[in-house]
């Protein structure tokens, strides 16, 4: 829940981003993190995650979130995963969907584990322009697959076009059986940037309750929307010490965001 009082800020963290990499089959036009053929795994290696994960554990952290890019090009996302399982945390892995190998499926079906995925319009030309790749077909037979093999899903359907069918999106979801669909409005971030700079205004808030992410190059971020904001370099200490010294510019952000949460109720 928000910090509804000026100030107020989570003294743990609770949920943890990796955004383990910036490869992604696809060149989506509004993503934040500008992934695509062209990214790369970055600096942190498997035993720098591994590192990671443990001290979020340590900080009472329940579930991590693996992204990217496309978190399942990783070459160690599979032992990402299973470590994190190993240590009792829950894994939401958010990936496109474009590419499930049968490996894949099963280790989907672990308990613990959950998807998201994103998803633009029932109309494959609108969601192909999005993507700027023929993934249409592929992400929702993947979707297709993942509701009958019972396995957690989340799909946000991101208004981005004037001409895109978001309701229309939303009800096909919802019809073929998707457990939690969210709609969301552009953040004007990354290739995401219309009309806007990033800002307090991109964000929705909720990144003083206990969340955090950490880059493929090891900076540790409020959120993976607010990378402008930078809290320091895992390659230079550990998550507690970035966390605590935190803790006046999460204030900051908190009071901002009681002035304009309470001024968008007026």
């Amino acid at each position: 829940m928000l910090a509804e009082a000026a100030g107020d800020v989570a003294d743990r963290v609770t949920f943890l981003s990796l955004e383990i990499t910036g490869k992604c089959q696809l060149a989506c036009t509004h993503c934040y993190s500008e992934s695509g053929l062209h990214g790369t795994h970055g600096t942190m290696t498997r035993a720098n995650w591994f590192n990671v994960i443990d001290q979020a554990r340590e900080m009472g952290c329940i579930q991590v979130q693996l992204i990217g890019g496309e978190p399942t090009l990783h070459p160690d996302f599979r032992a990402l995963v299973i470590f994190a399982l190993e240590r009792g945390l829950e894994v939401e892995v958010y990936t496109n969907l474009v590419r499930v190998s049968d490996e894949l499926w099963t280790l989907f079906e672990r308990p613990g584990i959950r998807l998201a995925c994103s998803y633009y319009s029932a109309n494959a030309a609108q969601h192909n322009a999005i993507t700027r790749r023929s993934s249409h077909g592929r992400t929702l037979a993947n979707i297709r697959e993942a509701v009958l093999r019972r396995i957690p899903l989340r799909v946000g359907v991101v208004a981005i076009t004037e001409q895109q069918d978001v309701a229309g999106a939303a009800a096909e979801l919802r019809a073929l059986g998707v457990e939690k669909v969210n709609v969301d409005v552009l953040r004007q971030i990354g290739r995401g940037v219309r009309d806007q700079q990033p800002s307090m205004a991109q964000l929705c808030g909720f990144c003083v309750d206990g969340k955090l992410a950490v880059s493929n190059e090891g900076r540790v971020w409020p959120c993976l929307l607010a990378r402008w904001i930078d809290f320091g370099s895992l390659h230079e200490a550990p998550l507690p010490e970035l966390f605590e010294r935190s803790l006046p510019l999460r204030r900051q952000m908190a009071e901002a965001f009681s002035t304009t949460f309470a001024g968008s109720k007026k």
